[in-house]
């Protein structure tokens, strides 16, 4: 599981596309068209593919997500103009759409059928750091790979990451019934666009009607959406005067933190929500304080903060796969996938249009006020709600 998630981003073209498209001949405006191609077709994907995910075999659409990943990479070396670019991003998009989702959802169940499933939050934490390291090796990769042969040896050896990812997803040891949700399967073509209508409804049923679950991915949603504004954090160094030479190192502070954060959510997992809630809270409020002041002191506070974030982020995410209850897990997860996506591209357009009139790093400040302030809300709300469940009990003895 470690292995088949890790290559995932163990891929060099990460580190130099931006590169390659300015290579030949895009503009800035092209390339954040680019950017939005891939953000509409993961989100429009997003849902449906996770309904796909309970209605079929899992592993097989994780095959197929590695598969496409590759032809992604494939249009990029051997179709390198602004139509092939597009088409890899449109191809990346549905790849990363059928696996959003499948891959929780197919670990979750068959560490349930093997009566594991307070194991999930150390693997999948495990699972998203060993992701972590293995991008900053292939970035390091890069390096060599382009002086050797130029873009296209770097687009081949991605391609090849890509298909070793394939035969890592096909040869996934999970059961039967994580595979298919737990449902077993006929063949027939009418059935199965039935199953796959009847999971849909399932999944977004229960995303929008079942109190806990909707609770989960509201939460799940704003952690995992708000901390996409690490895109900003080499902004805020360079705005503060720091080498350009000098801002990778403090950025891998904060990627290092991450790694670190996510690694420990096994431990962290069973924390009560009051603590998760301060967890939150001071996350936040490192990362808006650290984005202000000298930025030596204030990225280790940025690493600290995104490092906490990350933790909190694993363990929210684990809260939701507990509280989902019905047969649609991959279509519940997708539904994060879609709800993340939006709190990202909120958090994008702020930052964005608010640095040009209150720069960089006062616009990163702010984008964590709100999560400080649902931290303090959720944290009031839960002393609130004490005293009344005493008395209650209390009253029930009586």
């Amino acid at each position: 599981m470690l292995a088949y998630h890790a290559s995932r981003d163990a891929v060099p073209l990460y580190a130099v596309y931006a590169l390659l498209f300015a290579e030949h001949g895009l503009s800035a405006g092209q390339i954040s068209s680019l950017f939005v191609i891939w953000s509409v077709t993961a989100f429009v994907a997003e849902v449906p593919s996770g309904a796909w995910a309970d209605t079929v075999d899992r592993r097989h659409l994780l095959v197929a997500s590695a598969l496409i990943h590759a032809a992604a990479f494939a249009a990029w070396t051997w179709w390198p103009s602004y139509a092939g670019f597009a088409l890899g991003f449109v191809l990346w998009g549905v790849s990363g759409a059928l696996m959003s989702g499948t891959f929780e959802a197919l670990l979750y169940d068959d560490l349930v059928v093997r009566g594991e499933r307070a194991r999930y939050p150390r693997l999948i934490g495990n699972a998203r750091s060993s992701a972590l390291v293995f991008t900053l090796l292939a970035e390091l990769a890069a390096v060599p790979l382009l002086h050797a042969g130029g873009y296209q040896l770097v687009g081949v050896a991605s391609i090849g990451v890509a298909l070793v990812q394939g035969l890592l997803a096909a040869t996934l040891p999970v059961s039967r019934s994580a595979r298919h949700g737990g449902r077993e399967t006929d063949g027939d073509s009418d059935e199965g666009a039935a199953g796959y209508l009847v999971m849909l409804r399932a999944g977004l049923s229960e995303a929008s009607r079942t109190p806990s679950v909707r609770r989960a991915l509201l939460v799940a949603s704003v952690l995992v959406g708000m901390t996409a504004y690490d895109e900003f954090f080499p902004l805020v160094a360079d705005a503060h005067g720091v080498a350009a030479t000098t801002v990778p190192v403090l950025v891998a502070l904060a990627t290092l933190a991450q790694a670190v954060g996510t690694a420990l959510a096994g431990r962290t997992a069973r924390m009560s929500p009051r603590t998760l809630a301060a967890v939150v809270g001071a996350g936040a409020a490192l990362i808006s304080a650290g984005a202000l002041v000298h930025p030596y002191v204030g990225f280790l506070g940025i690493a600290l903060g995104y490092g906490l974030l990350n933790n909190a982020m694993i363990v929210a995410e684990t809260r939701l796969q507990d509280s989902i209850q019905g047969p649609a897990r991959a279509t519940v997860t997708s539904v994060l996938g879609v709800g993340e996506e939006t709190v990202a591209l909120v958090t994008y357009a702020f930052v964005g249009l608010g640095s040009g009139v209150i720069g960089v790093p006062v616009a990163v400040a702010l984008v964590g006020l709100p999560l400080v302030a649902g931290a303090v809300m959720s944290h009031l709300m839960i002393m609130w709600r004490s005293p009344s469940r005493i008395t209650a009990d209390a009253e029930g003895r009586l």
